[in-house]
This record gives C-alpha cells, structure tokens and sequence, in this order.
C-alpha cells in the first residue's frame, strides 16, 4: 500500500510517497544508524566554534535587507564590496550568538529550486517574546507561513522575497524533539 502524505509547507503544497511496507524498515535503519554513530552527549566534543556565516545570493540588496532587518528584525552589521566577486556587494546580518547571516547579489543567476546539495531552510532561534514580535511583522507584510497551523507552535516557517525558506523557531539552540541535544 502506498500513503501519500500531503501538507502545506511555507506556503506550498507538499506530497511525499511512503510506502506503508517500508515505514518500519526505515525506523529500523535509522535506529542502526542511531546505534552505530550517535556517540554519548560526554563524547560529542565538536573541534567548531560553530558556523561563522552563511553565504546565500539574492537578487536586490536594499530588498533583503529591508526584509532582514525590517521585518525579521536582525541587524545589518556591514556592507563591503564583495572580495569574491570585485564590483559586488558582500553584507552581513546579525543573528545573535556571533553568528551571521551574509548575502550577495545574483550576479546574473537564475532562481533556485530545491534540490539535492541545496539548503532546505535556515532555522533560526529566538526568544519567544521576539518571535512573537517577528510574527506580528510577518503579518502586517502578508508574508505567509506555516508552522503553528500545523500543530508546530514553536516555528514559522516561510519565504524570504528570493524564496529562500527559513524557519524563526522559539526553541533554545541544541533543543530538538523535546529533548536538548547536548545533555
């Protein structure tokens, strides 16, 4: 028996094909993998500092950093020429804990699709009070989302004007599935 699974995620519908004989083989492989490569929380010592920036590409700067800053809420914190690309931009948000977020233009690309290789979404943690003031922003700009309509109260996940999907969790950093993930 084949179930399909279909859902609204950030404003798109999504199906995916599961077939019902394969569900517990899948549980059983990730349990195996679990097993094998999931090393007690005292073991896991990471020689990262964590991720220093994200590079994405946009197409307009003064868009996205309009919506980043804006509406999102999240610093400009530096705008140079890109030392890629001369003649381009290079610009840098703050999103908290020291990390970054940075664009430059396209640069004559075309649009993204998702695909194997690419970046799903972002997920970035705020305090709820500030995720809570993120929602109201979202709204007022008829930005749509999806997260709490499907019973995940603490995230919202969305498009950013170039489609780059990004989730505004209320979650702590290294929270995931009830459980922190670093304990």
């Amino acid at each position: 028996m084949v179930v399909v699974v279909s859902t609204t995620w950030a404003g798109r519908k999504a199906s995916t094909l599961l077939d019902e004989s394969r569900l517990g083989e899948l549980e059983a492989r990730r349990a195996e993998l679990r097993e094998q490569y999931l090393r007690p929380a005292a073991e896991r010592v990471s020689p990262g500092r964590g991720i220093h920036h994200a590079a994405l590409i946009c197409s307009d700067v003064e868009r996205t950093i309009r919506f980043y800053q804006d509406v999102l809420g999240f610093p400009l914190v530096e705008l140079v020429e890109n030392r890629d690309y001369k003649g381009s931009s290079h610009f840098f948000f703050d999103l908290g804990n020291k990390t970054l977020l940075g664009f430059f233009p396209g640069l004559g690309l075309e649009p993204g699709v998702e695909a194997i290789g690419g970046v799903q979404h972002i997920a970035i943690s705020m305090p709820r009070d500030q995720w809570e003031q993120a929602q109201k922003r979202l709204e007022a700009e008829g930005v749509t989302y999806a997260g709490p309509d499907l019973g995940i109260e603490e995230s919202m996940y969305f498009k950013d004007p170039d489609g780059i999907q990004i989730e505004l969790l209320s979650d702590p950093l290294m929270f995931f599935g009830g459980h922190q993930l670093d304990e």
